[in-house]
């Protein structure tokens, strides 16, 4: 699978790595636009430009990251037949790219929730899906507050999932 490699070097492109970045590291409240503008070398100008807004900006990250967690899970699922060893996957993913506050808080504005919905169909039960996406998001909160990598993982690694659609042994 391919790694999330942004190879523009234009306005736009500088805009959404400053994003990826920022967006990743901090909660969105907490990034400004003046920021974003500075570390791309850019106008706050043209980030209205390009993306209408700092929710914008915002949403087209939040996209293309979540689309790259998605494939990830649904390709692990596909491999190991296993719901838990496949979040743990897409944990792994979000934690060494950096993606703990853009993929550890559902998204904004809320049209629909793709990794929930994901979950929901790999369990077959829209309850349980809502339950481990929160768990998996509330595992990329704590390691974002400090809680070692590794020791998260063990804990969502412990999780088990029976008696629904394609779970743990």
């Amino acid at each position: 699978m391919r790694e999330w490699v942004p190879v523009s070097t234009s306005p736009r492109g500088r805009l959404v790595l400053a994003a990826v970045g920022e967006f990743g590291r901090r909660p969105y409240a907490e990034v400004t636009v003046g920021e974003l503008a500075r570390q791309a070398e850019v106008t706050t100008g043209a980030l209205y430009h390009h993306f209408d807004s700092k929710i914008g900006l915002y949403a087209f990250v939040r996209e293309d990251v979540e689309k790259r967690l998605l494939d990830r899970i649904s390709g692990a699922v596909a491999v190991t037949d296993d719901v838990m060893a496949a979040l743990v996957v897409g944990f792994d993913f979000a934690v060494a790219q950096g993606f703990l506050h853009i993929l550890g808080a559902p998204p904004e504005p809320v049209d629909h929730d793709r990794l929930t919905e994901l979950v929901a169909e790999l369990v077959e039960s829209a309850p349980l899906g809502r339950l481990l996406t929160a768990s998996w998001r509330a595992a990329l909160a704590a390691v974002a507050d400090g809680v070692p990598a590794d020791q998260v993982r063990a804990a969502l690694q412990a999780l088990q999932v029976t008696g629904a659609g394609r779970t743990a042994p």
